[in-house]
């Protein structure tokens, strides 16, 4: 079957990451994490104290920033700032709290969009975010837009801190979860939105299993689907 571009974005905590690099495994793709490359730049910014409203100085260190994926031996994919794994780093919350911000910003969008579209250009790629299918790659067959209850999304992304040993409150969570969607909905540059040509899953009340498969079911009747290419 051919290989596609399977776009899958949402809301924060309904479980992109999850699903998509379950999908990625499962259809051997390559799985691209969007939200991480952002929250590298994002890691970034704050222990190199860019100023956000100065372009030049944010130009600048662009420029400086080098982000990469490797796969390690439990077969995750890993993301890497300037040949340091930052996995860990870029999941806390002090990252969580500014990440929005730095994304809304328009030349940090353009330097990763550019990033993501060569990453996925040969296709059979699975990429995670909030503007893959509007604006990364609107040609991609199969496009998919998660949501979920906040306060189901809040106790999922306290479950993810807690296993890396950090402690925060649900009404934290709830509020920080309610000002990325503000941002990433009524920012200027690619707002977070659903796909005209989206399927909508709601995962308030099914598991990740039953997200995965419902994906990768969707996944492969666009492979069907698919034109063969001409010899």
């Amino acid at each position: 079957m051919r290989k596609i571009i399977i776009a899958i974005d949402g809301y924060s905590a309904c479980g992109k990451s999850t699903t998509a690099r379950a999908v990625a495994r499962e259809l051997n793709y390559r799985y691209i994490d969007t939200g991480a490359m952002y929250r590298a730049v994002t890691l970034y910014f704050l222990d190199k104290h860019v100023a956000l409203t100065n372009p030049k100085e944010v130009a600048r260190a662009l420029q400086e920033i080098r982000i990469s994926f490797v796969v390690n031996s439990k077969g995750n994919s890993e993301a890497f700032l300037n040949g340091i794994n930052v996995e860990k780093e870029i999941r806390k919350m002090r990252i969580s709290e500014n990440v929005s911000q730095v994304s809304a910003i328009r030349e940090v969008r353009m330097a990763l969009v550019e990033q993501q579209r060569k990453m996925g250009k040969d296709c059979g790629v699975v990429m995670d975010g909030r503007d893959i299918g509007t604006v990364v790659f609107p040609q991609a067959e199969l496009k998919i837009f998660l949501t979920a209850d906040i306060l189901v999304r809040a106790f999922r992304r306290q479950k993810e801190l807690l296993e890396r040993n950090d402690l925060v409150d649900i009404d934290t969570i709830v509020e920080n979860l309610k000002q990325r969607d503000s941002i990433d909905s009524s920012r200027t540059e690619s707002p977070l939105r659903k796909a005209e040509d989206a399927t909508g899953i709601d995962t308030t009340h099914i598991t990740i299993d039953e997200q995965v498969d419902e994906v990768i079911r969707l996944a492969l009747t666009k492979m069907i689907q698919q034109p063969k290419s001409k010899d």
